[in-house]
C-alpha cells in the first residue's frame, strides 16, 4: 500500500482547511508529495526520514533546522500509517510549541482519511471482480471448479436452482442506472448482478422465490416506487429458464435474453416475460436470420413480402396465438367464422402449404415466429 498523490493532496487540503496551517505530505521514502507550499515540492524532508526510521514525531526547532542549514523548516514530523504499516509522514510547519498541541489531530485525521480510501477502494474492488464472476457465468466462460472457487473466494451463496432476470429501462438515463444499481446493491434480495448495457441489468435469482412472486403478481413490489413511479411501464423484465447447476446458468441468460427479444416484438404492452410461457419461440430467437429459417420459409416469401397480405398475415399469426381455435380467433379479430374460412384458405393457395398436413401446418407457425 502507497499514499497516492490525490489522497496526499485531499490531506493537505482538509487539514489546511481546519487549522489553516502549513502541512506537508511525504511518502515512505520522505519525498514531499503534497504540500501548502507548492515550491517544496519532490524534496526529502530529513525529518520525515527521522520519523519514519523511528516511527516516532520528530520535532524540529529553529535551532535545529538552523544546524540542518534550513533544509526544514521548524515544525513537527508525525508518521501516518495503516494497518501496522508506514505510509508516510504528515508535517505541520511552525513553532513547534505552538503546533504541538495540534499534532495528534492531524495525524488521526490522516489516517482517517486513509483508511477511509482504502475500504472505499476494496469496495470498489470487490464490486468490479464480483461483477466481472457474475458476467462470465452468465456467458458460460468457467468451469465448476472456478465457478466453486471464485465464489468461495468472494462468499457468494449460490442457489441449486437458479435462473436470471434481465431488467431492461425503457427510456434509460444515467440517474436511472445509478439509481436502480445502488437499490440493487442495498437490498439483501439481489446479491448477484451485473450491468449489461447502459439499459439492462441481469440477476441470478432463486427460481423458486420468482415463480411464487409471478404466481402471486407481486414482481412490482421487489422494486422501490420512486423507481418505477408508473408502475411496471418504466422496464421490461424476462426470467430465464431454470437451471439446476451454476454451470448451466449461461443457457438460462440467454433464454432470458430471446424471451426478452420475442416478447417485446410480440406483446410490446406486456412488462413481464417468462421463458416457462414461450419456450418453443424463445428457442427459435438464434434461427430467426439463419441460412435454415431462410429455406424452411421460402413458400411463405410471398405472404409475408406483399403489403396487400398484411391483413392475411395478421390472421395467419392470430390463428395461432389462439391454439387453432376457429371460434376464437374469429372472436379476436372480430370477423364472422367464415370470413376466417375464407381467409386461411387464401393462405393455403398462396403459400401451397395446407393446414391439413402436419409439417406444413407446423412450417406456417413457425413462420409467424421467425418473421417479424
Amino acid at each position: 500500500m502507497k499514499l497516492n498523490l490525490s489522497l496526499a493532496q485531499n490531506i493537505v487540503q482538509r487539514t489546511n482547511r481546519i487549522l489553516h496551517k502549513p502541512i506537508n505530505v511525504m511518502n515512505e521514502n520522505g519525498i514531499i508529495i503534497a504540500s501548502t507550499n507548492p515550491n517544496r515540492l519532490q524534496q526529502k524532508h530529513t525529518g520525515a526520514v527521522l520519523a519514519i526510521r523511528r516511527n516516532q514525531p520528530i520535532e524540529i526547532n529553529q535551532e535545529l533546522a538552523e544546524q540542518w542549514q534550513f533544509e526544514v523548516q521548524p515544525g513537527i514530523n508525525l508518521p501516518i500509517s495503516y494497518l501496522g504499516e508506514i505510509l508516510g509522514v504528515v508535517g505541520i510547519s511552525g513553532d513547534p510549541e505552538t503546533v504541538r498541541s495540534y499534532g495528534e489531530l492531524v495525524k488521526m485525521t490522516a489516517e482517517l482519511m486513509i483508511e477511509q480510501h482504502f475500504l472505499l477502494e476494496k469496495e470498489r474492488w470487490d464490486k468490479r471482480y464480483k461483477e466481472e464472476f457474475i458476467l462470465s457465468l452468465l456467458k458460460g466462460k468457467l468451469d465448476e471448479i472456478e465457478i466453486e472457487q471464485q465464489s468461495a473466494f468472494f462468499s457468494l451463496a449460490l442457489e441449486p436452482k437458479s435462473a436470471v432476470v434481465i431488467i431492461q429501462i425503457l427510456q434509460p438515463t444515467a440517474e436511472k442506472l445509478q439509481q436502480l444499481v445502488g437499490y440493487l446493491e442495498q437490498s439483501a434480495k439481489y446479491p448477484h448482478f451485473a450491468i449489461l448495457s447502459h439499459n439492462k441489468i441481469a440477476l441470478i435469482q432463486p427460481s423458486n422465490e420468482l415463480q411464487n412472486l409471478l404466481k402471486s403478481k407481486e414482481l412490482p413490489k421487489l422494486f422501490p416506487s420512486h423507481l418505477l413511479p408508473s408502475g411496471l411501464k418504466a422496464i421490461k423484465i424476462a426470467i430465464g429458464a431454470e437451471v439446476e447447476t451454476y454451470k448451466d446458468i449461461s443457457l438460462s441468460f440467454q433464454t432470458a435474453l430471446s424471451t426478452l427479444n420475442y416478447g417485446q416484438t410480440y406483446f410490446p404492452k406486456k412488462s413481464v416475460y417468462s421463458f416457462n410461457q414461450y419456450k418453443l419461440p424463445a428457442l427459435l430467437d438464434n434461427l430467426r436470420n439463419s441460412w435454415q429459417s431462410k429455406e424452411l420459409l421460402k413458400p411463405l416469401d410471398t405472404l409475408y413480402q406483399q403489403d396487400e397480405n398484411r391483413l392475411l398475415e395478421k390472421t395467419l399469426q392470430q390463428y395461432f396465438l389462439a391454439n387453432c381455435d376457429l371460434a376464437l380467433t374469429s372472436q379476436q379479430l372480430f370477423i364472422h367464422i367464415n370470413t376466417l374460412r375464407y381467409r386461411l384458405n387464401k393462405i393455403e393457395k398462396i403459400t401451397s402449404l395446407s393446414f391439413n398436413k402436419i409439417d406444413e401446418k407446423f412450417i406456417l407457425y413457425l413462420s409467424t415466429l421467425l418473421n417479424h
